[in-house]
């Protein structure tokens, strides 16, 4: 209580004494015990009061025991699946301790690639992250002391390395080693690197590791096989110096669909773990080479500037045509270049214009503009102009895709005789017009999205000059093929109007993470949350299926197929009182991270309990454990006090004292007749 309080409580007790002294004692000139008591009475009655206006505040203080947290991190992932049954006996002993039960809370969780409580243990975890189950453990006990005690073999197959896990002061961490930690002889395959997508007649590589844990020399084969039949196949030589060494090779795609691959390694003598001695992936040959004709009637460089640029890309392929080309020749085309078309260029363009396929047009000094203007392809130009040098302009402001890169520094000037030109469709400019320094405001390039059809128009020759004028500034031809290659890829996109989208990976290491999700779109293409979407998956071998309903997440639909078994699936995603389908199919490979290892990693498991301050056990030490937590001073109850500030007003007593001393005082004076 503050010392200015404790004056105004003896201040109220003066006035309180002096108004007392003033009504029954100075004024009174009959003393007798009567009047005492009525003096005491408004006394007490008349500094209560006081005191409620003064209100001191007192402090209240509460003492309790609080027990430090004892955590059992049990890991429950398929590694351990043998010493479940030691596992779980050795969790009840911890309980049952009375010992233990008397000095710590107890709590128990369970670990595989996410960390929760322990009801059951199940041993069916695919991935093992012990630094992220103790990361959690250090959040929820913040502010309280923890013993964290962690059960597993010490094999952590995804997150950061757990032995450099960093303690809070009053956080430690035991951990007990399950499994056998004598290291065997044994040969493994490491993960197989190679793309999700090879195309068709191009090579593709594949690369991976061969790991020897030994100390004796050993001979062994490794093979790689596609779809059972050996591709690769060579013999490496190890010892306790050479444990390791590399598999990299290129193979031939020569035909569409998914390819299975196998890695494995000839089993050593005596060697226990042979689950590790092969790998296996899968990946998706595709045939998606864009086909491109540029088509003219003349020879010129940029022919020769634009196939390079556009074939700097090997998945798009250049046939330079005469206008006079058969349609069979022009079937497959995928994009058509017209390079300064010409009246004779009708049947070119009528087969482009019925397959709806993109155009690209570059004009120049040869060009017949009437002609253009007659094929009603949204730009018009004014003829009768002289040749004329016209710069580029660079478009900040272009949409379409991202042309920050471009640089057009030092770029020489195209050769154009068009006269002022009308664009009567939607468009871009990409590339703006400078004519002696002016600005005229007339597109150089321009795209134009009309209708699902998109074109590409360049007023202006001798691009060949733009190719070779990279060269000249970077040494490379970089700048200009991607400024190209770009101008193709969005030429040669089409937007996807499909309202049902289905997204998911051909192939799958492991059924883990087999997700596919979904999104499906009203007819004014919103997303549709109340939908009822559904997914039927097939095992191609067995044609077995299952169906389950696409749970809705954040602006999608999800399958979580994760327990699928491995091997090829087709699939068919459908929507409720919908026509709307989408089909596809993919590959679970058979691979479980967990069966990877020989030996527990007890030096690991020792290395985290000793940055902590804690010890490493074995099972067959668990009684050594138990009197170790429960005659370790550090780990102690603690007693807590808690100070609650309380004001005096909160007091009811005090007004009931007070009411008490007035109608006490009143009564007797009513009684004795006193006014």
């Amino acid at each position: 209580m503050e010392s200015k309080t404790i004056l105004y409580i003896i201040l109220a007790a003066i006035v309180a004494l002096g108004i007392v002294v003033f009504q029954y004692i100075y004024k009174q000139k009959a003393k007798s015990k009567i009047y005492l008591l009525l003096a005491f009475l408004r006394f007490v009655g008349i500094f209560g009061l006081l005191l409620l206006l003064i209100n001191p505040k007192f402090a209240q203080k509460t003492y309790t025991l609080e027990k430090p947290n004892l955590v059992i991190l049990a890991d429950n992932s398929t590694s351990v699946t043998e010493k479940g049954e030691e596992l779980k006996e050795i969790i009840s002993k911890i309980k049952a301790s009375k010992e233990i039960s008397n000095r710590f809370k107890i709590a128990d969780y369970k670990f595989g690639s996410d960390l929760n409580i322990l009801d059951s243990l199940s041993f069916q975890a695919k991935n093992t992250n012990i630094y992220k189950s103790l990361s959690s453990l250090k959040d929820v006990y913040a502010r309280e002391q923890m013993v964290a005690l962690v059960l597993s073999d010490g094999n952590q197959t995804i997150g950061e390395d757990y032995s450099y896990f960093k303690t809070d002061r009053n956080n430690t961490i035991y951990s007990m080693v399950l499994g056998d930690t004598t290291k065997y002889k044994d040969i493994s395959v490491g993960p197989i690197q190679t793309n999700k997508y090879a195309f068709l007649k191009n090579k593709f590589p594949l690369e991976t590791y061969v790991s020897y844990q030994g100390n004796t020399p050993v001979s062994v084969s490794v093979s790689v096989k596609m779809n059972s039949k050996i591709v690769h196949k060579e013999n490496l030589k190890f010892n306790a110096d050479v444990n390791f060494k590399t598999i990299a090779i290129q193979i031939d795609a020569n035909s569409v669909g998914i390819k299975n691959f196998e890695v494995e390694v000839s089993q050593l003598v005596e060697e226990r773990n042979i689950k590790n001695n092969r790998r296996a992936t899968s990946i998706e040959v595709i045939d998606e080479k864009t086909k491109i004709a540029l088509i003219s009637d003349i020879l010129h460089p940029d022919l020769g500037a634009l196939k390079k640029a556009i074939e700097s890309n090997e998945q798009r392929e250049v046939s330079i045509l005469k206008s006079s080309a058969s349609n069979s020749v022009l079937e497959d085309v995928d994009l058509f270049i017209f390079y300064q078309p010409t009246a004779k260029f009708k049947q070119s363009f009528d087969f482009a214009k019925s397959k709806n396929a993109n155009t690209f047009i570059i004009t120049g000094s040869q060009t017949d503009y009437t002609f253009i203007n007659k094929l009603n392809v949204g730009i018009e130009f004014e003829t009768g102009y002289p040749q004329q040098e016209v710069f580029g302009l660079l478009n900040n402001a272009f949409t379409k895709y991202d042309i920050t890169n471009f640089d057009l520094t030092d770029y020489p000037p195209l050769v154009s005789d068009a006269g002022p030109i009308l664009i009567t469709s939607p468009f871009e400019t990409l590339l703006g017009t400078q004519i002696k320094g002016l600005n005229i405001q007339q597109p150089l390039l321009s795209v134009i999205d009309e209708n699902g059809s998109k074109r590409a128009v360049v007023i202006g020759e001798n691009i060949w000059k733009w190719r070779v004028q990279t060269y000249r500034n970077t040494n490379e031809f970089i700048n200009f093929d991607e400024f190209i290659g770009n101008l193709i890829r969005y030429l040669t996109s089409s937007k996807n109007k499909s309202r049902l989208n289905v997204d998911y990976e051909k192939v799958y290491q492991g059924s883990n993470n087999t997700v596919i999700t979904a999104t499906y779109f009203d007819e004014a293409f919103l997303f549709d949350k109340n939908a009822k979407v559904s997914i039927k998956v097939t095992n191609s071998d067995t044609q077995k299926s299952q169906i389950n309903p696409m749970v809705l997440k954040n602006g999608f639909f999800e399958a979580d197929l994760s327990n699928l078994v491995a091997g090829e699936y087709d699939f068919v995603v459908s929507v409720e009182k919908e026509s709307k389908i989408e089909k596809g199919s993919f590959v679970i490979s058979e691979f479980d991270m967990e069966n990877q290892f020989v030996s527990s990693d007890n030096l690991k498991m020792e290395k985290l309990a000793v940055n902590s301050g804690g010890k490493v056990f074995y099972p067959a030490q668990i009684d050594v454990l138990l009197k170790d937590l429960s005659t370790n001073d550090a780990y102690v109850p603690t007693e807590k006090s808690t100070e609650n500030i309380v004001s005096l007003i909160d007091f009811k007593f005090l007004l009931g004292i007070i009411v008490f001393a007035f109608a006490a005082e009143w009564f007797i004076r009513k009684y004795n007749g006193l006014i």
